[in-house]
């Protein structure tokens, strides 16, 4: 059997929590074409003259919030989990770890990892449901990248993992710790994407206007807005909900056109209602990162309690937990079958 590179590769992180580092990961992570495709002129003045001189004070505060002696918790549980992954494959993978933003860099480790002759890659983006601005952006980088290389080993991509057992069943471990009984509601929340950015898998489908969840036609094995309604309704059965007991909506939006309806709405109207106990459940995120412990736990945790809200909790992510390590190799062992079950449709949202 010959040798196998895993690469895990995650959003990242600035290097410090200081200004010139968070300016410098938003120039980057922003200017990103798979972010935000607006026509390139429109994109530059937008992203380089407003978005990020006026987001990057703001942006560092919050990530000083998440700062501690080992880093930003992104990128040390990324390394952490590589590290346990390693464990469980054994000798013949080598397992690495990279950002699509910030370090250490996916350019770098790949240009060092041309000089390893390795028998295959198998390239893992952290994102459990497949987005053109996260693991779209991945891939076209790294192909864009392996262009330059003179020989090429086999080569697989997972593009997504949001209904596999494995990391199902890790996200329910993680909830029942919380005692999800207890809470009044249950909110899925996943990060949000702009309405065009569906819309282009399948233009024929008005994503946000539809009305009516069953009566949806069929939505390529693509569809981020369909991953997500599959990947809540498999954790949910899991945990014995039903639809009365959960409700799935968006976060981190930048403008009213995206994906509805957006969490923090939800919260407030949910606090208006009179409930006190509310559980936050976030299954696009597989590692705890600003989106998580800062909007969704402290920011959106302030928002309830100032519309009457009493207390609201935020379900740990998987970061580098021995069952999602295992759940994490069982997807690779089996990244063969993977690919070809991802051309499955799914039916409804």
């Amino acid at each position: 059997m010959g040798k196998t590179s895993v690469i895990l590769i995650n959003t990242g992180s600035p290097a410090r929590p200081d200004v010139p580092s968070v300016r410098k990961y938003l120039f980057r992570f922003l200017n990103d074409r798979s972010v935000i495709d607006l026509p390139l002129i429109l994109q530059k003045i937008l992203v380089n003259l407003i978005i990020v001189p006026f987001r990057t004070p703001k942006s560092t505060e919050k990530y000083k919030l998440l700062w501690t002696e080992e880093g930003f918790p992104l990128v040390g549980n990324t390394s952490k989990l590589a590290d346990k992954l390693q464990n469980i494959l054994g000798a013949n993978f080598k397992v690495y770890y990279a950002m699509r933003y910030g370090n250490p860099g996916l350019k770098d480790l790949l240009r060092n990892i041309e000089k390893e002759n390795f028998d295959e890659i198998i390239f893992l983006p952290l994102f459990p449901q497949y987005a053109s601005s996260t693991t779209g952006s991945i891939n076209r980088l790294v192909l864009d990248e392996l262009s330059n290389w003179n020989s090429f080993p086999n080569m697989k991509f997972i593009n997504h993992f949001y209904d596999e057992p494995g990391f199902i069943n890790a996200f329910v471990s993680q909830i029942v710790k919380y005692q999800p009984e207890n809470y009044e509601h249950i909110i899925f929340s996943f990060h949000g994407l702009p309405v065009n950015h569906i819309n282009k898998i399948h233009p024929q489908v008005q994503i946000n206007t539809c009305s009516c969840k069953k009566e949806m036609p069929e939505h390529g094995a693509y569809c981020y807005k369909a991953q997500c309604y599959e990947t809540a309704r498999r954790i949910a059965s899991g945990l014995g909900l039903n639809e009365t007991h959960y409700t799935i909506a968006f976060q981190s939006r930048l403008t009213k056109n995206w994906l509805t309806p957006f969490t923090d709405s939800l919260i407030i109207e949910k606090a208006k209602q009179g409930l006190k106990k509310l559980l936050i459940i976030a299954p696009s995120f597989v590692s705890d990162c600003l989106e998580t412990t800062v909007e969704l736990k402290i920011e959106y945790g302030d928002l309830f309690r100032a519309n009457g809200g009493e207390q609201l909790d935020l379900v740990e992510s998987l970061n580098y937990s021995d069952e999602w390590a295992e759940a994490l190799s069982k997807i690779i062992v089996n990244c063969q079958l993977l690919i070809v079950n991802c051309n499955k449709k799914i039916t409804n949202y």
